[in-house]
């Protein structure tokens, strides 16, 4: 059987994502001794195996039906991990690059028994692409994505209007995407993008957050947002559902 981890590094198809936006900007950093260890003991239990060639079978890949929830770039998956026991009903297919961060969520996946999480090792927009349907999701989490803090830079921020059709293209009606920032010209952006975006609607409806939303309770606060929280830094969410 093909070892997930070696099948989600193909190079993508020769002039189809090579001038595309992409979900990430590849990290460099070491796979701890633990993190090592999970990739073979529970990898081939919770990876995917991206394939451009054959649409994701959920039902199969999970093991149920069940509302499914699109992660995009989870880091190290501490918050992943804590919303998806919280939510043991729905089933969260994440994805990220960072081989690190993999590893980390799939030593949290395998010790704390957490059946309901699904991981690609691949960039979410080809994810996207060729391995979902439209209509297919019931929800999309973006939390903290790069800001891309200098302004010749910012064309490489995630949240642009195209991706975020495509997005609401592939949530279900009544479906939701919640994004959070802690860098406020980019929360300005991404509303500004959200709400140009005509399949979606705002839920934020307390005309004194600005057309923020309130952080919803399955979200939990990280280490570093509890401590930039402290300092006396922001932190925006924004909630969004397919019209």
């Amino acid at each position: 059987m093909t070892d997930p981890r070696h099948a989600t590094r193909q190079p993508p198809e020769e002039g189809t994502y090579l001038r595309q936006i992409k979900s990430y900007v590849l990290r460099t950093g070491r796979v701890g001794p633990g993190q090592q260890r999970a990739f073979d003991q529970f990898g081939p239990r919770f990876l995917l195996r991206y394939d451009a060639a054959q649409p994701l079978d959920t039902a199969a890949a999970f093991g149920r039906t069940a509302p499914l929830i699109l992660e995009i770039g989870f880091g190290m998956g501490a918050a992943t991990a804590q919303i998806a026991q919280t939510r043991p009903g729905d089933n969260f297919l994440c994805c990220e690059v960072h081989e690190p961060g993999v590893g980390a969520l799939l030593k949290l996946c395998g010790e704390q028994g957490i059946e309901n999480i699904r991981i690609f090792q691949h960039d979410a927009v080809e994810v996207l692409e060729h391995q979902l349907a439209e209509n297919s999701l019931d929800g999309v989490h973006i939390f903290f994505p790069d800001p891309w803090h200098k302004s010749r830079h910012h064309k490489r921020r995630l949240i642009q209007p195209a991706f975020v059709n495509r997005l609401a293209r592939h949530l279900r009606p009544g479906g939701y995407l919640h994004l959070a920032t802690d860098w406020q010209p980019y929360a300005e952006q991404m509303l500004e993008v959200l709400n140009a975006e005509p399949l979606l609607a705002n839920t934020a409806t307390d005309a004194g957050l600005g057309g923020y939303a309130p952080k919803p309770d399955y979200r939990p606060l990280t280490k570093f947002e509890n401590r930039g929280l402290k300092l006396g830094h922001g932190v925006w969410d924004l909630v969004f559902i397919r019209r």
